[in-house]
Order: C-alpha cells, then structure tokens, then sequence
C-alpha cells in the first residue's frame, strides 16, 4: 500500500510550484512535508489529494497507477485530506457532516450513519453530540470531525496541512495519538508542518521541499540544525528589538461594551504610539471581537474608542481607514483578499484611484514594485488564490498603507515557516520605528512574549491582566489564560 510519487510538475505562469517532485512513504509510515512557505508542499498535496491537476508525473498507490481527477475520485482510491480550515458546514448539524458524500443520494441512512459515528468516534477517543450545530465546535473538534469522516469514508492515506494551528494543546495531543494509532493500524499519515519540535515528536521520516523541490530527506531523530539548514540555508534570527521612545496615545477604549456573533467583549486600554500590544487568550474568549471593534468592522454597544484625539464609537468604518487604522485578518482568503483577483488588481482596489476607469499600465506598475519589494513570490498577473500562505501575507502587508497610526492583525504567522514569519515581524518592527502602534492577536506564547511591550490577556470576554512581556513566563501566561488570577 505505498504511495508514490515521480516526476511531478506544477507551474503557475513562471512560479514553479512543483518542479520534478518524488516522494515513497510506506504503509505504517508517519511522514513529515517540512518547507518554508512557497516550498510547494501544499500544491503537492493538493496534487495527491485531486484538489488540482498536476501538469505532468504519475502517483501509484498500492502498485496501481492512480488518476484523481477530484477529492472525490481521491477519497474512492483512500486517499483523503485534512485542510488547515477543517471543510465543515458549519448551517449543518454534526452528523450533516459526517455523512456529506456518504453513498445513498437523497436516500441517506440516517440511522446507519448515527450509529457508525458513534463506533467511529468511540475508536478514536472522540466525543460527539450528533445533533448539535456545527457552528458550536471549536476548530479542533471541527478537525475531530472531518478526521472522523475521512476514515468512515475509507481514507487508508490521511494528508494533513498544519494541522495543530488553532487547536488547544489537549486537543493536539489527542491529535497525535490518533495518528500514531493510524499509523500503528498501517495507514500512511503525512503531516505538513513548519513547527520542527512537532515533526520530530511525530514522525518517523522527513522530506524538506524548497522552491518547489525535495532538497532533502531525513531518518528521525536527526540534529535539527540539520533540517533548518535545508528548510532556509544559513537564516540568522533576528536579535533584540531597539529600544522605542512612545509617543501619545493611538488608541483609547473607555466603558466599551460590545456583543456580536462573537465573544460579548468589555475593555478599559490605551495604546501608544509605537508600543506593540499582544492579545492573548483561549479561542474566542473576545481577542477577535476587540480586533474588529477597534477597525470599525464591529458594533460598540457603549464606550468610547479614541483614535487621534476624535471618539469613533459607532461612527463607519470609512471613518477608521481615514483616521489611519489597518486591520489585516487571520483568513487571508475569507477576509483579506478576494480569490480570482490578480496581484495587481487588488493594488488598484486599494489605491488612490476612485474612478470608474480602471488604469492598468498603472496597477500593473504598481504591483511589480511592490512584489519587489515586499518579496512576493508571484508575477502582477497572478491570482490570491495561487500564492502561497506566506505570500498570501506579503500581499496583504503590502497592501496596507506605509505609516499607519495603528496595525491590527490577528494571528499575523499563522501557518507561516521560520523564515516568512521573522520577515513579517522585521516589517511589522519598522513600522512601530517609525511611530505606529501594533496590537496583534496570537495563540502562540513564544511569539507574545518575543515582540510584545505589554501582553493583554482575555478570559470571557474580559480583559484581566495586561502585563509587561518582559516578566511573562509561559507558566504565568498559562495560568491567566486559563482564568487563574494571583
């Protein structure tokens, strides 16, 4: 039951995403895809896995040629994929989703498919209620779900794609023992990461792919400068931030109360120019909300928020954009960009043009400037969706306006590598230089206390500590999380 790959090809324009790509995993083999953004691992999966046609090369499995013309054909011959965003319907209730593509057409078995996902999720350790709202679960119990799923369906190949971001630690390490249990039952799980501390607790062996190409491949446990070294060549990591005198206020909440289809929120804060301010906390416990408010993207119920010296509280989000705020959103895809829209067409969307006429020659002289200097892998012409992650970041940030008064960003290295993310920071960094301030959400402690002067920590909704980062210990930062005030 091998599977494998030769010769695969994957262009996009001149981005070769793909470049002659081999790759044998073994039956009961744990797999870990290393690379940093760009490296083409997830086009290859989507390869594999009949998200996209490759332009040329063949995959066998089990010694059989395999043609996947769709996820469908794909999940036929058992092969199957977890994306970083679990595709769940979320209108759709539990065991909705547990039977999408189950055979029967309009006929379903209801009654069958409750009782197999029950026997399912008891295999596994997990715990569902059939009748609740998918809306409901988090998105590690959304992931729970579409695992679930996948193996009902007879996936003997499990693909997945950054699968620990977002997901609490009890639920990672639930994760990691169904995938040793999948391993252990002689199914191939490959695991696509950046994170090298997981890879290595995981896997058994490792490929490393760079500019669209195996550069490397590993028996674990290997010296993990080892696979640094082959993710991103001789990388130095930045070194401590320079001290930044702050300057008046950027941002002032007072009394704001808000209650949207997310976290109810209340919040009392001042931020000042230059100061970067960390949101820490569980997944939806109103870091989001708070993002959104202070970008006028969501309602104030009371309060006042203080941008320049003028109250904006309720006032349109065009108010916002004017008085020099720039929110960038953790769903690159949903949020920040629009799919089908090339590089320089989201350049003249943003740009000082407000007629109606569309001037090409200048969005597309804008764009070549700006993927050279914002070092975006991808041509004017090249649509959001056909970058990658990282690259997906990099248009966003180039899209934002030079000197903001205030940078919001919610999860701004989710799913980036090493490399791409110490990128973002150093650009991030010169922009609080420069008298900006940066309030950022991140479920990562490492990150919060690296780049933070303060770290604001919330619980329900609340904001109950906000701390200086530089006496923040993952311990301590834990605890508050948790709701454990000293």
């Amino acid at each position: 039951m091998s599977l494998v790959l030769r010769n695969i090809h994957k262009h996009y324009g001149s981005v070769r995403a793909n470049d002659g790509v081999d790759l044998e995993i073994a039956p009961g083999e744990l797999h870990g895809l290393l690379g940093e953004n760009g490296a083409g691992k997830s086009t290859l999966m989507k390869v594999v896995s009949g998200f996209i046609a490759a332009d040329s090369g063949s995959i066998e499995f089990d010694g059989a040629p395999l043609g996947v013309a769709s996820p469908r054909v794909a999940l036929e011959h058992g092969i199957g994929m977890l994306h970083q965003d679990p595709l769940v319907f979320r209108p759709f209730s539990v065991l909705d989703n547990f039977l999408l593509g189950s055979a029967g057409g309009v006929l379903v078995d209801r009654k069958g498919g409750r009782s197999s996902l029950a026997e399912m999720a008891a295999r596994y350790g997990f715990d569902f209620d059939p009748d609740a709202d998918a809306r409901s679960l988090t998105v590690g119990e959304r992931q729970q779900l579409e695992i679930t799923r996948l193996l009902w369906r007879g996936a003997r190949v499990l693909i997945l794609d950054e699968p620990t971001t977002g997901i609490s630690e009890p639920q990672r390490v639930k994760l990691f023992a169904v995938l040793r249990q999948l391993a252990a039952e002689r199914l191939i799980v490959i695991f696509v990461s950046h994170k090298l501390e997981e890879v290595e607790a995981l896997c058994h062996r490792v490929t490393v792919m760079s500019r669209g190409r195996v550069v490397g491949r590993r028996e674990l446990p290997t010296p993990r400068h080892d696979l640094v070294r082959l993710m991103f060549g001789d990388i130095t990591l930045g070194g401590a931030r320079p001290e930044v005198t702050l300057g008046d206020p950027a941002l002032s909440l007072r009394g704001v109360a808000a209650r949207t289809r997310g976290a109810p929120l209340h919040a009392d804060l001042t931020v000042r120019r230059g100061e970067v301010l960390g949101l820490a906390g569980l997944e939806g416990s109103g870091q989001r909300t708070f993002l959104r408010l202070c970008a006028g993207l969501d309602p104030v119920g009371s309060g006042t928020i203080v941008i320049g010296g003028h109250d904006l509280a309720g006032k349109p989000y065009r108010r916002f954009l004017d008085a020099g705020v720039h929110y960038i959103p953790a769903g690159r895809l949903e949020e920040g960009l629009i799919a089908g829209l090339s590089v320089a067409e989201h350049f003249e969307l943003v740009g000082p043009n407000r007629s109606f006429m569309v001037d090409r020659g200048a969005a597309d002289t804008l764009a070549a400037e700006r993927i050279a200097e914002f070092s975006i892998k991808g041509e004017a012409a090249t649509t959001a969706e056909a970058l990658s992650g990282g690259n997906q970041q990099r248009l966003l940030m180039a899209m934002a306006p030079d000197h903001p008064v205030l940078l919001l960003m919610e999860h701004p290295t989710r799913g980036l590598d090493l490399g791409s993310a110490q990128w973002v920071w150093d650009r991030m960094l010169r922009s609080r230089a420069g008298g900006t301030a940066i309030v950022f959400a991140s479920s990562d402690l490492e990150e919060l206390q690296r780049y933070s002067d303060r770290i604001a920590v919330f619980y329900e909704g609340r904001i109950i500590a906000v701390i200086p980062a530089s006496t923040a210990t993952s311990s301590s930062l834990g605890l508050l999380i948790g709701g454990v005030v000293s």
